[in-house]
């Protein structure tokens, strides 16, 4: 029997390739697993490949990383300095090596997306870009609809942190300028009281102020002025003042010129409610939270890439365990003094109310102690 089966294993292991029809599009069968584009699938071979369910990795790249753009991670087990255990749940699994992803965009110029890559330390999946001047190589995260070939790049470096003294002398621009264009408007009703012909009111759209655009263009105007400066392509990164209002986009930043924090994982995105040319933006988050961001903070253009990240199933527990995961054991198979659902007779917690180890609420409970300011409308909470 055990001669059989192993016959048959192999047979099924060195197959040839044949066409399968899924739905509507066809795959190709590869011994033992099935990639229909979205999700790789393997046959029950064993009980833990039955319901196992991976993201289709088919369009990234086979090799490894660029050893020069990645750093070493050690593991410290869930360990501090003294030994004792401040994270549980951690330990083992496979090596890696962190990639290091440009949060910055710091460097302006054309850059060409020379390959998508898988990266084991994030949901989502990175791209490696060369600057077409200079050569750099450097990784992003990977938007979707970006494909190898594609040209992007970041605005981040035409708009520096301004000193006290710029700033004064910008607005003393400003307001010089609202004076001299109220002037000339004054002028032009003068001449357009004294002369009622029809040509006179062609002279309305061709007032020119000089850096009177730049300073008094709010709204519609300041949008248009900075989408003709910036090419509004996937995978662009520029200052929030220079994204059109209801703009789809992910990687932005939480402070002036700083690293991009917010929306970073699988399918993540964030649409711009507001924006103007200095003070805050606002923006509308997956949650349904609206907060104040500064129009100075970086953000790129599109939606993060592996949106079926969600859907994956691990099968086994043996996936979680060359993640670095280690079993999680429950509050109520404890002792009395290891977690407050511990001890008792039977499955029963004690009457109380989800709680962690250390006495926090585990499920809705609020544990914000004071709000954040920057929160105009917090998400809903069931």
């Amino acid at each position: 029997m055990f001669r059989l089966a192993l016959q048959r294993v192999s047979a099924a292991v060195g197959s040839k390739l044949r066409p399968i029809s899924v739905g509507q599009q066809q795959v190709r069968f590869m011994g033992n697993t099935i990639d229909d584009g979205q999700f790789k699938t393997w046959k029950p071979l064993a009980p833990t490949l039955r319901q196992r369910r991976m993201t289709s990795r088919k369009h990234l790249h086979k090799g490894g990383p660029v050893r020069e753009l990645t750093v070493a991670k050690r593991r410290t087990g869930g360990r501090n300095n003294t030994g004792r255990i401040t994270c549980r749940h951690r330990g083992g699994g496979a090596k890696r090596r962190i990639r290091l992803v440009d949060f910055r965009r710091k460097e302006t110029g054309p850059q060409q997306v020379i390959r998508l890559e898988y990266d084991p330390g994030r949901s989502a999946h990175i791209a490696l870009i060369k600057h077409m001047e200079t050569g750099k190589l450097s990784y992003i995260l990977a938007p979707v609809g970006l494909k190898p070939g594609a040209i992007v790049q970041s605005f981040m470096g035409e708009s520096k942190p301004k000193s006290a003294a710029q700033i004064k002398e910008e607005e003393e621009a400003a307001a010089a300028a609202l004076a001299a264009e109220a002037e000339a408007r004054a002028q032009f009703e003068e001449s357009l009281a004294e002369d009622a012909e029809t040509d006179a009111y062609g002279k309305v759209e061709s007032i020119e102020v000089e850096g009177a655009q730049e300073y008094t263009s709010e709204g519609l105007k300041h949008q248009a002025a900075s989408s003709s400066r910036a090419s509004l392509v996937v995978g662009n990164c520029m200052p929030l003042k220079m994204v059109p209002i209801g703009t789809i986009i992910h990687n932005i930043g939480l402070h002036p010129f700083g690293r991009a924090q917010l929306a970073r994982s699988a399918g993540a995105s964030v649409q711009l409610l507001y924006t103007a040319p200095s003070g805050l933006a606002q923006i509308k988050m997956m949650s349904g939270e609206i907060r104040r961001v500064p129009v100075e903070a970086c953000a790129t253009l599109g939606r993060v890439s592996n949106a079926n990240h969600k859907n994956q199933k691990l099968g086994g527990a043996g996936a979680r365990r060359r993640r670095g995961w280690r079993p999680t054991v429950r509050g109520t198979a404890m002792n009395t003094h290891d977690h407050p659902h511990g001890g008792g007779r039977g499955k029963s917690k004690g009457n109380k109310h989800p709680r962690s180890p250390w006495g926090k609420p585990a499920k809705g409970g609020k544990t914000r102690r004071k709000p954040n300011p920057m929160v105009v409308r917090a998400r809903p909470r069931r």
